[in-house]
This record gives C-alpha cells, structure tokens and sequence, in this order.
C-alpha cells in the first residue's frame, strides 16, 4: 500500500483544516452577499463599516476567547459596555479631562470583572448564572445613573476616538488590531497563554504543575471586563452619547463568534487567530441581513440559528478530538 508523502501530507493538512474550512466559510458568505445586494456588500464604505463593528464586538470577543478556552464565560459585556458608554459621557459632561475620564471607566470595567471572579471563585457559583446576575444589575445602573435618557458628549476629542481616522483607517479598528495582534501573541507565545491552555484541558493536571487557576481567571474576567468597558466608550464615541440601551446581545454575538472560530465550549482549544475569522463571518452575516432589509425580528432568529450552528460545528469537533 502506498503511503502518502510528505508533500501530499501537507496539502490535506492545509485543504481540510480546520482555519481553511473557516477561510472557505467566509469566502462563501462574501460571494452569496455580494450576489445578493448587487456588489453593494464589497464597497468600500461596507467594508469599512464592518470593520468598525467588528472593533466594538471583538473587543469583548478577546476576552471571551480567553475565557472559553478556560472552560468559563461571561454574559456581562453588554451591560458593562451601556453602562461604560454612560459613565464616560456623564464625567465628560461633569467637566472631567478625557484621558481621566476614560481610565476611570476602564478602571470601573476591571472591578466589575473582578467582581465575577469573586463570585466564581470564592462563591463557587457557575459562570453562567454569576455573569447573568451581574448582567441584570450593570444594565440597571446604566440606566439609573442616567435616569434613562441618552447622556450627550460634545468633547471634539471624545466624538474622534469613536468616529475619527488615522491615514483613512477608523481609530477603532486601529484600537482592535492592536490589541487584537498584542493578545493573540500573549495567547500564543508566552507562558501565560499556555496556563490558559493548561487550566481549560486538565485543571488536575494545571493543578500540580503549579498554576492557580482562580488567579489566572480573575485576571482573565477583569480583562474581559474591562475590553467591554474600553468598547463601550468607543461605542458612546460613534453615537456621540452615553445610552444605556445599547449593547444588548453584546455578549451573545461574542460567544457565537468564538465558537465560529474553533474555540472549544468545553475548554482547552482554540485560537486568536480561528477566532478573528469566525468574528469577520458573524459581522458580515448580521451586515448583509440589514443591507438585505431584513426584519430585524427575523435577524434576531438569524442570529440565534448562526449560534445553534456554531454550537453543532464545536459537538462535531469534540467528537472527532475523542
């Protein structure tokens, strides 16, 4: 029997990965949409505009990746954002500087994550129904410290971070990119990416190297909380106003796309890098419903059959790994 060299090896590995599967799934979906709204969808203004969207999403979407893999989640984001978004916009309008401003909410974000670790950890609640709980109570304040109505911002340098352009690219993808590229390393090449790893595939094992797992968490939530809280300010930047109704399902479209991108639910697999691919894919399929004129009802069942079919892609991966 002839066996196949290692060319041939090569070439399956790179045609049946799992990324070109990924890459193949997204090419598909850019040639249907571009069909579909006459080559409307490949504009440059689309493209730009999915990028900026991608930005807001993926910065939840590098903690939850961390998460995931972990084997925890977080349904905070959304809640942290609205509440983050409102928070900036009333010290901006209480005459704060905008540099202390935003460190002020980013600083807000990181104790709200800790706050999930604490009860994760020493609680001993699930991350679900702790990061639920604490869902409920951050979009409640959002809308009381506001009473309810949007906060207005009329700091030049504030709309700018949300809305302004360096050498033609939009600020928050820039933001995105960076941090995105700094964390995809972190995750990859360094020894605390591979406690991530570590913890997520056998936390026995995690265990008795050494590594305190609820430590790594911690640090692992108060960063996811604390990227939702930096995406709200840039969000409450693109709307020119702090409005506590926004980010719902935030955190849903986070989860769907680190699940597109390869990361286990069951923890210990996944990467950065799937995982950009699987963001690029979600925010593309919510762009072309809406260029589409789909009703927003019906997006919202969209979403939620693009969350069933991630979840069914991660069952069949498990399979195979066992």
């Amino acid at each position: 029997m002839n066996r196949p060299d290692g060319k041939t090896t090569f070439l399956r590995q790179v045609l049946f990965s799992e990324k070109s599967g990924l890459l193949f799934a997204l090419i598909l979906l850019i040639i249907i949409f571009s069909v579909l709204t006459g080559g409307n969808f490949i504009s440059y203004n689309n493209v730009i505009n999915i990028l900026i969207a991608s930005a807001v999403v993926g910065m939840v979407v590098i903690g939850e990746c961390y998460l995931l893999i972990t084997a925890h989640v977080d349904l905070s984001p959304g809640s942290v954002a609205a509440f983050s978004g409102v928070l900036v916009s009333l010290l901006l309008r209480g005459g704060v500087p905008l540099g202390l401003a935003v460190l002020i909410v980013v600083a807000s974000g990181l104790c709200v994550g800790y706050i999930n670790s604490l009860l994760v950890n020493r609680l001993k609640l699930e991350a679900f129904i702790a990061t639920l709980a604490t869902m409920s109570i951050f979009r409640g304040l959002a809308y009381i410290i506001c009473g309810g109505k949007a906060v207005f911002v009329t700091n030049m340098l504030f709309l700018k971070l949300g809305s302004g352009r360096v050498l033609g690219v939009p600020i928050p993808v820039i933001i995105f990119l960076v941090s995105y590229g700094f964390f995809m390393v972190i995750l990859a090449r360094t020894r605390f990416g591979r406690n991530v790893y570590m913890v997520g595939g056998n936390a026995v094992a995690a265990r008795l190297a050494g590594i305190n797992a609820q430590k790594l968490r911690a640090k692992i939530y108060m960063m996811t909380s604390g990227f939702a809280a930096l995406g709200g300010i840039i969000q409450a930047g693109r709307m020119s106003s702090g409005q506590p109704m926004t980010s719902e399902g935030l955190e849903f479209d986070a989860v769907t796309a680190v699940v597109l991108g390869g990361v286990a639910m069951s923890g210990g697999v996944g990467s950065l890098s799937g995982v950009l691919i699987g963001l690029f894919i979600m925010q593309g399929f919510n762009n072309g419903l809406m260029m589409m004129n789909v009703p927003s009802f019906w997006q919202t069942v969209s979403r939620g059959l693009l969350l069933i079919i991630a979840l069914s892609f991660d069952y069949i991966r498990n399979r195979k790994r066992k």
